[in-house]
């Protein structure tokens, strides 16, 4: 389901670290030369090649591309380059900060990685920032999105496979009730939404279609330009088909005037190494055009040749 190409003889990390020492030395940098390691390395391949680098050369390997890349190709690259739990706390942390009613990537982290990822997540946001991204997401975040987002990102939840078919008929006809009733926020909605492990979430949407012959996100649209309830649909969206949530976003960066560089990097530097190819196939069967042309025609330069090395291009 990945698109990460790697090499069937991987080189050995000392000879990664040399190549990529080279392509910042001299007049200019080697921007090829940095792309033909790391957009071919997996995360633990990455994470050996930063430690072997800085106890080489006396210098932390993202601080040396930071000096030597700038713009949409540096970020994709220096979100690429990180470990992904390490990756997921830095753009948690950028987006509580930044918070903004439209924004994706906490309900990303929270509900289409697994409760270890997430964990792990928690973890490295400690390591990194000294604080717990529930506290960053309660000191940024207001009003019904706090009431969300907060137990949302704090979840650790089951991650086997066993349903209770009674309790997800009884759930599905409270989340219906407070829909009808427009309680969007009710705790009990959000109690469920933030605390059911996927398997369970799943039983329970498949509940609420056969009670009430459609399914929950269609009743979530009453208010198109409501950006909460636009919240509660993806995040069953990325419970129920991430590989369609993830197409969407796509689209929606690629699609308009301009492009949103921010969704499409995160999408592809958190997808590679999980379910891209699913993502690929589910944009060409929406958009009837390959993914890579797409990005091809969107993106130029660097950026452009990172993001194809990451989606697989040929």
């Amino acid at each position: 389901m990945a698109t990460l190409t790697v090499p069937a003889s991987v080189p050995p990390v000392a000879e990664d670290c040399e190549q990529l020492h080279k392509a910042f030395e001299g007049w200019g940098t080697n921007e090829k030369l940095i792309i033909s390691v790391l957009a071919h390395r997996d995360a633990a391949h990455r994470r050996a090649i930063r430690r072997a680098y800085a106890e080489k050369y006396g210098k932390e390997l993202l601080r040396a591309l930071g000096d030597e890349i700038h713009g949409k190709f540096e970020r994709a690259v220096i979100l690429w380059t990180l470990d992904p739990a390490e990756r997921d706390a830095v753009l948690a942390s950028e987006e509580a900060k930044k918070w903004h009613p439209g924004g994706r990537a906490l309900v990303e982290i929270a509900c289409a990685r697994t409760p270890a990822q997430l964990f792990a997540a928690r973890q490295a946001y400690h390591d990194r920032f000294k604080r717990s991204l529930e506290e960053d997401v309660a000191a940024h975040v207001t009003g019904d999105f706090r009431k969300l987002l907060v137990p949302l990102v704090s979840a650790y939840r089951y991650d086997g496979p066993e349903v209770n078919t009674s309790l997800a008929h009884s759930e599905a006809k409270i989340l219906h009730e407070n829909i009808h009733k427009k309680a969007y926020s009710d705790e009990e909605v959000i109690r469920i939404l933030t605390t059911r492990s996927k398997a369970q979430l799943l039983a329970t949407f498949n509940s609420y279609k056969d009670q009430f012959d459609h399914p929950i996100n269609k009743d979530l649209k009453a208010d198109p330009k409501d950006e909460f309830l636009a919240t509660l649909r993806a995040i069953i969206r990325c419970f129920t088909c991430p590989d369609r949530y993830f197409e969407k976003v796509l689209r929606l960066a690629i699609g308009g005037m301009g492009t949103d560089e921010d969704d499409l990097t995160r999408v592809i530097t958190t997808r590679a190494e999980v379910d891209l190819k699913l993502i690929k196939e589910a944009y060409q069967k929406r958009n009837s055009v390959p993914l890579e042309r797409a990005v091809a025609k969107d993106t130029t330069r660097d950026y452009e040749d990172i993001l194809l090395a990451l989606l697989g291009a040929e």
